[in-house]
């Protein structure tokens, strides 16, 4: 009985002419252009400089600052007004006022300092451009002393995991499971609806099939849409941005399935609930847009208010992402993942029970 159901369900997705390119193009469409456009690094911000100053070290501090792969010192201003006025225009985003006798200052005192102004009307921008600024200047101090001389000790820095700090190798992963998330999350949840819609259910319905093989049969089939698109993300992160996982190719399937039941699991639940397709598709949008943005994608969980974490914390999507980039970045085991694949476990158990017990079959 179930291989005639899974049979029914993988002719009922050939059938619709638009759904089986929606599947294969989708993924290759995200892959493509999401980890060149949801990008946090932060370059080729606009600098303009008041030095009041005209030092040897004012000059060399504005050279390092325009050496820089993230700032271009756009313009040289007269006075701070001047400099404002840039900003307001849009001509530039920061501004580096050094004071008059800052070489001076600094010699004598160790404690000169400067003046950043940052435009906040793109908050991020401003705030990491003026943390990126900071860094600078005092990285330029930091191996110098008083005389100028080079300073006894040296500070290295020694970043694990992403050497290079390539943020599509942070971000690759991610997007994995937005992709998972999206295909196997909405599909099962217009799944039902559609047959609720076009009447087919009914038919279902005064057959004696039990609940447990009719809703099994509907997670199979996106299990294994799950398993294809996984495959092409991962050649096609491998192919084009040279991302593959340094863990157990085996581990990520794995735990993948596990995911893949958990959204599937949702979307059928909150297809059990909808009697539109209308109704189900904005049910599973709220979802998907606070789990989205509570999984730690953009902002870190550690970052978020308290309120926030303890969501983040009911969020399935979350220890996926978690799972995805320690596979990918870490090299990770399922020993160092006990606690993300215990809680998948749980939503995984618990989203499909529920969906077996709320589906309605009336004889």
């Amino acid at each position: 009985m179930l291989k005639y159901l899974i049979e029914k369900e993988f002719k009922a997705i050939m059938r619709n002419k638009f759904l089986p390119k929606l599947i294969l193009v989708f993924p290759v469409m995200m892959m493509l252009l999401m980890p060149w456009a949801a990008n946090l690094d932060i370059k080729d911000i606009k600098v303009a400089v008041v030095d009041n100053d005209r030092s040897q070290l004012s000059t060399g501090l504005v050279n390092k600052i325009n050496s820089s792969t993230y700032f271009i010192v756009e313009r040289y201003a007269k006075s701070y007004n001047d400099a404002k006025t840039m900003v307001q225009n849009g001509e530039v985003d920061i501004i580096l006022e050094i004071p008059e006798n800052y070489e001076k200052d600094q010699v004598r005192e160790k404690n000169a300092k400067v003046n950043i102004s940052v435009n906040a009307v793109n908050g991020t921008r401003g705030a990491m451009g003026g943390a990126y600024l900071s860094n600078i200047i005092s990285e330029f101090f930091s191996g110098r002393n008083v005389s100028g001389q080079t300073a006894l000790i040296n500070v290295a820095t020694q970043t694990r995991y992403n050497p290079t700090m390539d943020y599509k190798k942070f971000m690759v992963p991610a997007l994995m499971t937005m992709l998972l998330t999206l295909l196997c999350g909405f599909l099962p949840a217009l799944n039902i609806v559609s047959e609720k819609e076009a009447g087919t259910i009914e038919q279902i319905n005064v057959t004696p099939i039990p609940k447990f093989t009719f809703i099994f049969s509907k997670l199979i089939p996106y299990w294994i849409i799950g398993f294809i698109v996984l495959t092409i993300v991962i050649l096609l992160a491998k192919i084009i941005y040279g991302v593959s996982p340094v863990g157990s190719l085996a581990t990520f399937y794995l735990l993948a399935s596990v995911f893949v039941l958990v959204v599937s699991g949702l979307g059928l639940v909150i297809s059990n609930y909808s009697n539109t397709m209308q109704q189900a598709m904005f049910v599973m949008f709220f979802f998907m847009l606070i789990m989205i943005m509570m999984a730690g994608l953009f902002t870190p969980v550690d970052s978020m208010p308290e309120w926030a974490q303890l969501i983040a914390g009911i969020n399935p999507m979350r220890y996926f992402i978690e799972i995805m980039r320690m596979l990918y970045l870490k090299g990770s085991g399922l020993s160092d993942l006990t606690r993300q694949i215990t809680a998948l476990a749980l939503f995984a158990a618990a989203f499909n029970l529920w969906a077996i017990i709320s589906y309605r079959k009336k004889n």
